[in-house]
């Protein structure tokens, strides 16, 4: 298992500085928002073909640190 801040960045030029995954321009919040809101994890990488589990996994992990 990788480290969650590796596929977690923050840049202010991106998304006004909020946590996002890596490479996209998904805020962390919008990924635990949606599985807080019942959407699986199948449901994201059907909307979102650029996350992997891995992604999703360090989403969950960031927001638990934070």
């Amino acid at each position: 298992m990788t480290e969650p801040f590796e596929r977690i960045s923050i840049d202010p030029a991106i998304c006004h500085g909020q946590a996002c995954v890596k490479g996209t321009r998904v805020p962390v919040h919008q990924i635990v928002r949606m599985l807080a809101n019942g959407d699986t994890t199948e449901d994201l990488l059907s909307d979102y073909p650029n996350l992997t589990r891995e992604d999703i996994r360090a989403c969950l992990n960031y927001a638990a640190l934070s």
